[in-house]
């Protein structure tokens, strides 16, 4: 049994909208790693490299679930974006302190806790990230609700 919030009970739960909204969020998070790293020349960190493994085929896999519908395609997202958020709460964890830098998987290169960017004083990178996964994974457990709801 999946258990949403009160707040997403009144919205329909629409297939095509589900994905499109996954697929767009993929693909800014993306687009936005892409930018950083090659507009801005951000060097991206371990953990860096590992969440951007992650983000990278879900938008791939969103535009073909787009482009050739399967009900699957939660099966093949699910365990990315699980994959994806945990490392990107590590990541958040490091970042704002709260894990000592010693047990940072970065070694060699840039350090797992440099801030590129700070926006607000709390909006980071890794955060960004954190952001997009658990964005995802809301549309991810929406769209389960829809088939679940549909069965009945």
């Amino acid at each position: 049994m999946v258990i949403i919030p009160k707040f997403f009970e009144g919205i329909i739960v629409n297939q095509t909208k589900t994905v499109t909204w996954a697929f767009l969020i993929a693909l800014i998070a993306t687009l936005g790693s892409l930018f950083f790293s090659e507009v801005m020349h951000f060097i991206p960190c371990s953990l860096c490299w590992y969440q951007r493994i992650f983000m990278y085929p879900l938008a791939v896999i969103f535009l073909v679930n787009l482009l050739y519908p399967d009900d699957k395609v939660y099966q093949y997202a699910l365990p990315l974006v699980l994959i994806g958020l945990a490392i990107a709460v590590y990541h958040n964890l490091l970042m704002f302190k709260i894990i000592p830098e010693s047990l940072s998987p970065c070694v060699q290169g840039v350090p797992c806790s440099v801030d590129y960017l700070n926006w607000f004083g709390f909006i980071t990178i890794p955060l960004l990230s954190f952001t997009a996964y658990l964005a995802i994974l809301m549309v991810l457990i929406l769209r389960k609700k829809g088939n679940i709801e549909n069965e009945k």
